[in-house]
C-alpha cells in the first residue's frame, strides 16, 4: 500500500506545474484507487469461506481457472493481479471522458506520469466526470462520457477482480482478464490505438482458445456471432468517419458543416437499423449506443478500441498462434517510431 501512495503522490506533485485543476484530478484518482486497493480480499480465501454467497463463489472459482489459463496458455504475466476481489458497490468502476473538436475526429489527449498521453480522462466520481464533461462542452468540444468495467495499472499494482467484471457470463469475464493482462504485457506510451488493439487481439484469440479448451461449443458459437456483429458495427463507424473527414475537409461554412455532420450521423443510424433488422435478424444489442447522442468524441472513442485489431490478428496468424513469438513481434513494432510503427503494423510484418 505504501507503494500506491508513493507513486500517486508523485503524480500529484508532478501535476502541480499544470495548475490546481490537475492537482484536483490526481487527488480524486489517488483517493479512488487507494479505496479500491484497501478493500481487496483474497480470492482463494473467499472461495474457501463458507459465508461467501454461492453465486460469488462460483464466479470467483471460474475467475481463478481463467487466471491460470492466462498464464499457462497465453503466456500472460504470472503475478498477483486478479487474485483478489473488490465489490465496488456501483455499476462502473470509473467513468471515462472523451472529447474532440466540433469539426474534427482527432480526440483531445491528456498526458500523465507513467501512462503517457491518452485520449480520455478517467474519474472514480460520477459528479467529477460530469463536471469535467460540462466544462469541455463549454469550450465548444464534442464530449462523450462512458462507464468503465475494469482498468489496468500496467503491473504497477496487484489489480483486483472487481464486482463490475462479474456481472455477465464467464466468456465476458475471461475476455476482460485477458485484455487487462495484455496491457501489463506490452504498453506503448502515447499510442492508445496501438495498445487497445493489441489488448483486443489477445482478448479475442485468448477467449477463443479458452472456449475450445473448456469444450464450450455453444459459448464459442455465441462468441463468434458477437465478434461478427462487432466487426459489422466497426465497419459502419469506419464508413461514417470517412464521410465526416470529407465533410470537415471541405470548403463549407460552419453552419453548412454542422448540417452535413448531422446528416451523416443520421445516415449512420439509418444504416444501423437496416443492418440490425436484416443482417442481424433483429438483434438489438447495439440499440443503446445508437439511441444516445453521437458526436466526434464518441466516434473517436469507438475507433480507439477497434480499427487496428485486424492487423494484430493477421500478425498473430503469421506467428502461427504462438503467443511468445507474437508478443516479441508486437514489442519490436512498438519500439519503432510512431510513423514507422503504423506502417509496420499495416504491413503485418512477418513473425521471426
Amino acid at each position: 500500500m505504501k507503494r500506491v501512495f508513493r507513486l500517486l503522490a508523485a503524480a500529484i506533485l508532478a501535476s502541480g506545474l499544470a495548475g490546481c485543476t490537475s492537482i484536483s484530478y490526481y487527488a480524486q484518482s489517488l483517493e479512488g484507487h487507494v479505496e479500491i486497493m484497501a478493500a481487496r480480499k483474497n480470492v482463494a480465501k473467499l472461495i474457501r469461506d463458507p459465508s461467501t454467497p454461492e453465486p460469488l463463489r462460483a464466479k470467483l472459482t471460474s475467475a481463478s481457472a481463467i487466471r491460470r489459463f492466462a498464464t499457462e496458455e497465453l503466456a500472460l504475466p504470472n503475478n498477483s493481479s486478479y487474485r483478489s476481489y473488490v465489490d465496488v458497490g456501483r455499476n462502473d468502476v470509473t467513468l471515462a471522458v472523451f472529447a474532440a473538436p466540433q469539426f474534427s475526429l482527432a480526440p483531445v489527449t491528456w498526458c500523465f506520469p507513467v501512462f503517457g498521453c491518452v485520449p480520455y480522462k478517467g474519474y472514480f466520481s460520477r459528479k467529477d466526470a460530469l463536471e469535467n464533461a460540462a466544462a469541455l462542452q463549454r469550450q465548444g468540444l464534442d464530449v462523450y462520457v462512458t462507464g468503465i468495467t475494469a482498468y489496468s495499472t500496467l503491473g504497477w499494482f496487484s489489480d483486483p477482480l472487481l464486482s463490475t467484471m462479474l456481472r455477465q457470463n464467464d466468456t465476458y469475464l475471461a475476455s476482460l482478464i485477458f485484455h487487462e493482462l495484455a496491457h501489463q504485457k506490452i504498453y506503448v506510451n502515447g499510442d492508445s490505438a496501438f495498445n487497445e488493439a493489441f489488448a483486443v487481439s489477445v482478448e479475442t484469440t485468448g477467449t477463443r482458445k479458452w472456449l475450445r479448451a473448456t469444450g464450450n461449443r455453444a459459448g464459442l458459437r455465441s462468441y463468434e456471432a458477437d465478434r461478427k456483429r462487432k466487426a459489422d458495427f466497426l465497419g459502419l463507424i469506419s464508413k461514417t468517419r470517412d464521410e465526416l473527414r470529407q465533410v470537415y475537409g471541405s470548403p463549407r461554412t460552419p453552419e453548412q458543416m454542422a448540417a452535413a455532420k448531422a446528416a451523416t450521423i443520421d445516415r449512420l443510424r439509418m444504416r444501423y437499423r437496416q443492418m440490425r433488422d436484416k443482417r442481424w435478424a433483429g438483434y438489438r444489442g447495439y440499440d443503446a449506443w445508437f439511441d444516445s447522442p453521437i458526436n466526434n468524441a464518441k466516434l473517436a472513442a469507438t475507433a480507439v478500441y477497434g480499427e487496428d485489431v485486424p492487423a494484430f490478428l493477421r500478425l498473430f496468424d503469421l506467428c502461427s498462434g504462438d503467443y511468445p513469438r507474437f508478443y516479441a513481434a508486437v514489442r519490436r513494432i512498438g519500439n519503432l517510431p510512431a510513423a514507422s510503427r503504423a506502417e509496420a503494423l499495416k504491413a503485418a510484418a512477418a513473425c521471426n
